[in-house]
């Protein structure tokens, strides 16, 4: 994907209009920057089949009923800090053609953690925007997915990564843009919202499900909800994390969560030295997200094995007090991010692998799952889609697990799971 193809003199423009744009609306959250945008026309049915069949994926997914067009919005929202107000982008997937009439429920998705700055879910050749084309909007739903702020089009100066409040609120306000916007991109909803994400996105869409029920339940009518492979007990699982590395993509994803805590409470360390060891404390700080290439970006972040990696970037005392101080900073600031301990009103299910090395089932889906059932919580189902991976992907698990666990993440969990909640938002629409 060239993440450059919007273009930073397009972001700088937007950036100005964020700032002059709706001073006189008094709650501008949600407010339109700019009419949508077509991105790369529609794709049709018979393209979409062509796509699911080469990439086997079609006995999941089904035929596509729908052509797909994909949109991009600007819509405003708020930053961190009280009084804040940004903008922020997102996709917007309209189903349309002969065999598909709406009005249609909106699907609202959380995307997966991404470490390049222009990365849009606005472009129908990314993997995971293909996989929202082929499971939901071809099958009749309209999809609004956010990039979040600091990304794409944003003039968020960072972004504040596994921040449960602010990834509500954009997310809430990317339904309030793209029902702004169908009038214009010819999109009849039906009023029924439904939340889905995927990793990062699925704490995003649980976090925003459970600020919807607190807040905006008389705005939203929210029918169903599917989290998939999400960290919704982020405390312990960056405890986990850092004490049992199976991926590079574990300090990584640790130290992007650090330093963006530290930019949204200001007192997670006093300084960067104090987490992370040279070179690393010098630039780790404003890398991530970053304007930089993948090979650029390959060489500022540590390689070798997993435990390597963790020990290069990390100072040993620092993980030595993250794991044993319940008043390290950076574990208080996690805590604020756990999403246990409320009562989900709309259905849910939570999805995920139980061999899922990066984001570990036991320590996520299942101690949600326990969490909510143990306050009642009938309308809350578990799904463990590890024995449909292994029975795919079975004889690379046996001559390559490396490349097995290396992928289970990334590619193999995502598809079971969007089948699992396309199946349950089926009962819904």
């Amino acid at each position: 994907m060239n993440y450059r193809k919007y273009g930073l003199t397009i972001l700088a423009g937007l950036i100005l209009a964020a700032c002059g744009g709706n001073n006189d609306n008094p709650n501008p959250r949600g407010s339109l920057i700019g009419e949508p945008t077509v991105i790369g026309g529609t794709w049709t049915t018979a393209q979409l089949d062509a796509i699911t069949t080469a990439a086997g994926l079609q006995t999941l997914t089904g035929p596509a009923k729908c052509d797909v067009t994909v949109a991009q919005i600007n819509y405003q929202t708020p930053g961190v800090q009280p009084g804040e107000m940004t903008n922020a982008s997102a996709a917007i997937l309209i189903p349309s053609g002969a065999g598909c009439s709406g009005p249609f429920p909106l699907v609202a998705y959380g995307r997966v953690t991404n470490l390049f700055k222009m990365h849009t879910t606005a472009n129908p050749q990314d993997p995971e925007t293909i996989l929202l084309m082929t499971f939901f909007a071809a099958q009749g739903y309209a999809v609004v997915a956010s990039d979040y702020l600091g990304y794409a089009l944003s003039g968020y100066p960072y972004h504040p990564y596994c921040h449960a409040d602010s990834e509500a609120s954009v997310v809430i306000d990317s339904i309030r843009a793209a029902r702004q916007a169908a009038s214009s991109l010819g999109l009849a909803l039906n009023g029924k919202v439904m939340l889905t994400g995927y990793s990062q996105g699925g704490h995003a869409a649980m976090a925003t499900q459970r600020a919807i029920e607190r807040e905006n339940s008389g705005e939203f009518n929210l029918v169903a909800a599917a989290h998939l492979a999400g960290p919704y007990y982020i405390s312990a699982a960056l405890v986990d994390g850092v004490t049992h590395p199976i991926s590079n993509d574990v300090p990584r994803n640790v130290a992007f969560e650090i330093t963006s805590w530290q930019k949204v409470y200001g007192n997670v360390y006093s300084k960067a030295s104090d987490v992370f060891n040279p070179p690393y404390d010098s630039y780790i700080e404003t890398l991530l997200p970053t304007l930089l290439d993948p090979t650029a970006l390959a060489k500022l972040l540590p390689g070798g094995t997993p435990t390597q990696a963790r020990d290069a970037m990390f100072l040993s005392t620092y993980l030595n007090d993250l794991v044993t101080n319940p008043n390290n900073g950076t574990t208080v600031a996690g805590k604020k991010q756990d999403l246990l301990g409320w009562n989900p009103k709309a259905p849910i299910t939570l999805c995920g692998g139980s061999g899922d090395p990066i984001v570990k089932f036991a320590i996520n889906a299942q101690v949600a799952y326990d969490d909510f059932r143990s306050r009642g919580g009938a309308n809350v189902a578990l799904v463990d889609v590890d024995a449909k991976i292994q029975q795919k992907y079975g004889a690379v698990l046996i001559k390559d697990p490396v490349t097995y666990y290396n992928s289970y993440h990334g590619q193999y969990e995502s598809p079971f799971c969007c089948q699992v909640a396309k199946a349950m938002f089926d009962l819904y629409k």
